[in-house]
């Protein structure tokens, strides 16, 4: 049975940053909810687009070609092999992302921030 999923209720079940979490699943895809503080690192998917929503808060994507800001309501869709930068403009952004199950959330990068396990919220 299909189930109503709160976007609001399930950021209420953390509070820490660029630790992305899974909402849903469908076709291959992750739908996956994360807050972002600061600034992330420069990386880059080989072989996966990724699609950013803004719920909450102003985000910076930076681009080799130019920045792109997107307000709450706004998406950015970056294709796969396109080097980009996440910056939260904002004290705090809430973000949902849909891209395949498959993607690092670091990319071609393997680092502290690098996710392998997310949990299922």
């Amino acid at each position: 049975m299909p189930t109503v999923i709160n976007l609001i209720e399930k950021f209420g079940h953390f509070n820490d940053y660029w630790n992305p979490r899974v909402i849903g699943e469908l076709n291959g895809q992750q739908v996956k909810l994360a807050k972002l503080q600061g600034a992330f690192e420069w990386h880059h998917h080989e072989h996966e687009d990724e699609l950013f929503f803004v719920v909450q808060g102003r985000l910076r994507m930076q681009l080799r070609d130019g920045d792109q800001v997107l307000n709450p309501g706004e998406i950015l869709i970056v294709p796969r092999g396109v080097e980009h930068c996440p910056v939260a403009q904002t004290e705090e952004v809430w973000l949902m992302m849909f891209e395949p199950a498959t993607t690092l959330n670091t990319g071609n990068l393997q680092n502290k921030r690098t996710r392998t396990e997310l949990e299922q919220i």
